[in-house]
């Protein structure tokens, strides 16, 4: 085979490459998906399990407090597993979740009940959590967390 037909067939494959490359499909999301990684992140958190906890979450995972600091992946995960954090009861209800593409933004609210670093919870928050699927893995990404305050 010449010279020049191996660089045309190579060419070929280089520009068929490319434009496959270009124009996959984005990956979509599921409803079941977002479903599934929340309520593992839960059980995680329930059964005090940080390696459940840390496998459904981001490299980039960011948890925005209350007080309006954040809390890195690294820090939640070590919070998940610490004996400063109780849980005794926790139930997540009312999931809205709106889907684009390959993230979604989940509206729940969460209740628990338990202690951290000696002080007593009894929280109700809403808590909105990001979630991304990225090349096949469904991940959460992001979560905030308010309190509901009772309306007179």
């Amino acid at each position: 085979m010449s010279t020049m037909r191996i660089f045309y067939l190579l060419s070929v494959l280089l520009i068929l490459e490319a434009f496959s490359s270009c124009c996959k499909q984005p990956e979509k999301l599921t409803e079941q998906e977002v479903l599934d990684i929340i309520n593992r992140f839960d059980e995680g958190w329930r059964h005090k399990n940080a390696k459940a906890v840390d496998s459904v979450l981001s490299k980039q995972y960011l948890y925005f407090t209350q007080s309006g600091h954040t809390f890195d992946r690294a820090s939640l995960v070590q919070t998940a597993s610490s004996s400063v954090y109780q849980l005794q009861t926790m139930e997540r209800q009312q999931y809205a979740i709106q889907l684009e593409g390959n993230t979604a933004v989940v509206n729940t609210v969460w209740k628990g009940k338990g202690s951290y670093h000696g002080q007593v919870f009894d929280d109700n928050q809403r808590c909105s959590i990001t979630v991304v699927k990225t090349s096949g893995e469904v991940k959460i990404l992001a979560e905030h967390c308010t309190p509901i305050k009772e309306s007179l």
